[in-house]
């Protein structure tokens, strides 16, 4: 996920596809979606939200995210009363904890990455967590993650739209530990529009995304 943090001002992002993270922001010829830069089905009625949560504690056999004690995540509305939406919706979440700790170094070789990642969204997710590594910066603050949406199609497939606020996360270099931080401003939130697909193994792993920063959508 983008800060838009000064030490990151000369990164040049090479992922041409929507299907990358905020950064890349939407892209109307993207194949994976409509016309409108949005993804087949995503329409939906909203869901109703519940209390602010962190995201759900990995299960067994599962990848266990951790984060630095500077780098926290928020998630509302975790809970609808369907069980499969709601298993969507904390699978969703593990997603965004993955690339985050992919980040900041705390899951060095990307196993979480991988496990809630699939196809287009892995390749973007992996170009988007090296440029960071190029830049030397890592994370730090808070991203909260609200409006979360879940629209199942089918037993195997779900999109989940949500918003994230970037306006208190920003980006720190590696080495002299400077927090870059910015102003908010409307780019310091994001709308995100996801596919999911279940795996074999009964994992919701994201499949293709377009995110959208300013998103009229998203704004406080």
């Amino acid at each position: 996920m983008n800060r838009r943090p000064t030490v990151l001002a000369a990164i040049t992002l090479t992922t041409v596809t929507a299907l990358c993270l905020s950064a890349c922001g939407n892209d109307n010829d993207d194949k994976a979606g409509d016309s409108n830069g949005k993804i087949a089905g995503a329409q939906t009625d909203k869901e109703t939200s519940a209390s602010p949560e962190t995201s759900p504690s990995a299960v067994s056999g599962r990848p266990k995210i951790e984060l630095p004690s500077d780098v926290k995540r928020v998630f509302e509305g975790g809970k609808t009363g369907d069980t499969v939406k709601d298993a969507v919706l904390a699978d969703s979440a593990d997603r965004m904890g993955a690339i985050d700790a992919a980040i900041t170094g705390t899951d060095p070789k990307g196993e979480a990455l991988a496990y809630y990642n699939t196809g287009k969204a892995l390749e973007s997710a992996l170009s988007w967590v090296a440029q960071w590594k190029k830049a030397n910066a890592t994370l730090t603050g808070e991203t909260r993650y609200y409006d979360r949406e879940v629209t199942l199609k089918g037993k195997t497939s779900a999109v989940v739209i949500f918003c994230a606020d970037e306006s208190k996360g920003f980006s720190k270099d590696k080495t002299t530990g400077k927090v870059a931080k910015t102003p908010v401003t409307k780019n310091s939130y994001v709308l995100y529009n996801t596919r999911l697909d279940k795996n074999p193994d009964g994992v919701w792993q994201t499949s293709q995304v377009i995110a959208t920063r300013g998103a009229a959508r998203c704004q406080p």
